[in-house]
């Protein structure tokens, strides 16, 4: 009993759900280089890589923001904010997590798929992490380590990130994350501001301005939905899936922006967290037809 109530912490600790979002990045961006002779063993050795260095990173900013997350309903029952774990602990894990996911990416594949997974940990634990409290600009910073790991699986298949494809999903992952980020913000507006950051594009749950963003933001994914066909990543299946969820995201950006509602927020929310795993999956579904 006791050992599943440790596995429930540090479950919690790495934000289990988010970090298989963020592998299951990764290796699209790898099954989808053109060519590639796919090896299901480096497929594993890739998604345990990235899944490590993220582990590290949502351990980073659960250990800096012990104190803020007693403040939130949702972040105080935290394994760190409720005691159950001590954060020499965490930091342990950290530094075990962080340096076995560098080395898996290294050894097994590349330094530039490992110096990428370096730079979004260092992105999002050292700066994104901090600047929540400091300005609303922590969501933009934020977005470039949460769209990496697609480029980091492409870096992991070819060594090479100098062209259009390599950045293709990045670019994609990166105006998707904005209403993403912003519909989460409002729904829990009032943690955020009792924790003092700053997540809101303007301060308070005032006027249309986060949900005109939303769907300023979500209306840019549906023309990029032709962008991984037209740079020879994909058929007329991807850009389907792509189309479809940006559409429904879209879709639901405007019921916000008729109505401010937090009702309406929950449904961009809703339709941010479906967009990215349907996209995706038709990604695949596409390469292996």
């Amino acid at each position: 009993m006791l050992i599943i109530k440790k596995l429930v912490d540090y479950q919690q600790l790495i934000k289990f759900n988010l970090s298989s979002l963020v592998v299951f990045s990764s290796v699209t961006g790898y099954i989808i280089v053109p060519d590639l002779n796919i090896n299901f063993l480096n497929l594993f050795l890739l998604a345990l890589g990235g899944f490590l260095v993220t582990a590290a990173a949502n351990a980073s900013n659960e250990l800096y923001e012990i104190h803020t997350d007693k403040l939130m309903k949702r972040t105080m029952k935290r394994p760190l904010p409720d005691l159950r774990m001590r954060p020499f602990e965490a930091f342990i894990f950290i530094v075990i997590s962080l340096l076995l996911g560098l080395f898996i990416l290294q050894y097994f594949f590349n330094t530039l798929s490992a110096t990428i997974a370096l730079i979004s940990y260092i992105l999002y634990a050292f700066v994104y992490t901090p600047l929540k409290r400091i300005s609303p600009i922590s969501v933009f910073v934020g977005a470039i380590p949460g769209s990496l790991p697609c480029t980091i699986g492409w870096a992991a298949a070819t060594n090479d990130i100098s062209t259009i494809s390599a950045w293709t999903l990045f670019i994609i992952q990166f105006f998707w994350q904005f209403p993403h980020f912003w519909a989460i913000a409002w729904v829990g507006n009032e943690d955020y501001t009792k924790a003092g950051m700053k997540m809101l594009p303007r301060t308070g749950k005032v006027g249309h301005f986060t949900a005109f963003q939303c769907v300023l933001y979500s209306s840019v994914l549906i023309p990029l939905s032709a962008l991984p066909m037209f740079v020879g990543l994909g058929s007329y299946i991807s850009l389907i899936g792509l189309l479809l969820s940006a559409i429904w995201l879209f879709y639901n950006s405007s019921l916000f922006l008729k109505d401010n509602s937090d009702q309406n927020a929950k449904k961009v929310m809703y339709a941010s967290f479906v967009y990215l795993p349907v996209a995706f999956l038709f990604f695949i579904i596409d390469r292996f037809i």
